[in-house]
């Protein structure tokens, strides 16, 4: 009798764990036991100069830094230089106006020199080499501040900041807030540390390690996010790009140098209890990379993880730019553990330029919700919104326009099946700090 009762109790936990977690393998679908509410913590292990512009402001000559786009005008006959046919040929003082053969990117080298030849070497609004300069954009990333402050200045402020803008407490902080996990946006380089490629610096992959002992001590559950790939995937700050230009999957070396620093990663916290996914590429930009492109990386980058853990989802962004948001379904669908990400923003185009407040909610729960169907399948993979904001073009919104904002938001979001993440936790522009958003009242999770 003894015995039964110990072996019916033995199948009473099988069963309850069963229940918890289920497992298609046929279609290689797995159903999480919940959804992730996750906050992403933008603007700490990967600069963006727009979450947190103090961290530029000691650098010298901080207006030239790699990839600012300047513009010239002769000061004699009034028109911008130009790169004939976009560059490769003539340089010419002949344009009424300025734009993007007018538009020069600035790339530091070790010595630039010019020839000149005009006149008796004066700098009068009468010379022809002399030129009013303006600056067009620019970007403010990883490269930008490690490069800017140089190799001597350059360790001292990014440990300064890896030590401050995220700490244990806000941890604490994120697990008393009603979420459970954290995406944490990274760069390829921090697989070579402590001696990464100059400029970078080492000293993240402690400051990674440390979150994961945090999430691990609050019950949090840790997505990593390879944020910047080899080359830049995409042309802004947020993929540690240099100068604009997109050079990630325009060779196998970058695509297999990816696959190198998932396997790094994976393998070094498979066995954490905080990992939980690992997201192999964030936004690759259309068309400049292609749908060969990730599907071979996706490909490789999810054996990688595999490499090393049955159970940690991989998560595959859908690139952006003029594509089908279907694209990766019918590959990933055959892949276990698969996650399919897309960002939604109520910005980033001109169509949200003159919504009123009901428009923008009606577009949540209209459109967003439509767009969220649409790669939601019972047997494909499971669907993430990894970065959406409370944040909008109306102005003189109130207190209560915000509140209704993110509430729509987190109903369409909430039915994600993987689950969703806010961008970001810290934000010098309040509505994109969730910890503000919370503390001040605008958000209720």
């Amino acid at each position: 009798m003894a015995t039964y009762s110990s072996y019916a109790r033995k199948l009473l936990v099988v069963f309850i764990i069963s229940c918890c977690c289920i497992f298609n393998f046929s279609y290689g679908r797995t159903i999480p036991n919940f959804r992730v509410r996750a906050v992403n913590l933008g603007g700490w292990l990967l600069t963006e100069g727009w979450i947190k512009p103090s961290l530029f402001d000691d650098i010298p000559n901080k207006d030239f830094l790699d990839g600012t786009g300047l513009q010239f005008k002769s000061v004699t006959v009034g028109k911008y230089l130009c790169a004939e046919l976009g560059g490769g040929t003539i340089i010419v003082a002949n344009r009424t106006s300025a734009s993007g053969w007018e538009t020069f990117k600035v790339k530091t080298e070790e010595l630039v020199t010019a020839d000149y030849n005009g006149g008796n070497g004066g700098w009068g609004d009468d010379d022809p080499s002399v030129f009013i300069m303006q600056t067009s954009g620019r970007l403010e990333g990883e490269f930008q501040v490690t490069n800017g402050y140089g190799p001597i200045m350059a360790p001292q402020v990014m440990r300064e900041h890896w030590s401050t803008f995220i700490v244990e407490e806000d941890f604490k902080f994120i697990a008393s807030n009603g979420l459970n996990a954290v995406r944490i946006p990274i760069g390829w380089w921090i697989a070579s540390d402590p001696t990464p490629p100059k400029p970078y610096v080492g000293g993240s992959l402690q400051t990674l390690d440390n979150a994961f002992l945090w999430a691990r001590k609050y019950g949090l559950k840790v997505i990593i996010d390879l944020h910047a790939a080899p080359g830049s995937q995409n042309p802004w700050e947020h993929s540690a790009n240099r100068d604009g230009t997109i050079e990630w999957g325009k060779t196998d070396d970058t695509i297999q140098q990816t696959i190198a620093v998932i396997d790094f990663l994976t393998a070094r916290y498979a066995k954490n209890p905080s990992l939980y996914a690992v997201e192999l590429i964030n936004e690759p930009l259309a068309p400049e990379v292609t749908f060969d492109m990730v599907q071979k990386y996706y490909e490789g980058g999810y054996n990688a993880v595999r490499k090393h853990s049955s159970t940690a989802y991989v998560v595959m962004s859908n690139r952006l730019g003029p594509v089908d948001p279907t694209e990766l379904l019918s590959f990933a669908s055959g892949l276990k553990g698969s996650v399919i990400d897309v960002h939604y923003y109520n910005l980033f185009s001109d169509m949200f330029n003159n919504m009123s407040v009901q428009q923008n909610i009606d577009f949540v729960n209209t459109n967003r919700s439509a767009q969220l169907n649409t790669i939601t399948q019972s047997n494909g993979p499971l669907t993430f919104v990894g970065e959406w904001v409370a944040e909008w073009q109306v102005r003189d919104a109130t207190k209560e326009d915000y509140q209704k904002f993110g509430k729509a938001q987190l109903e369409v979001f909430g039915r994600a099946t993987f689950g969703w993440a806010y961008w970001t936790l810290k934000n010098v522009n309040s509505h994109w700090s969730l910890e503000w958003m919370i503390k001040n009242g605008y958000i209720n999770l």
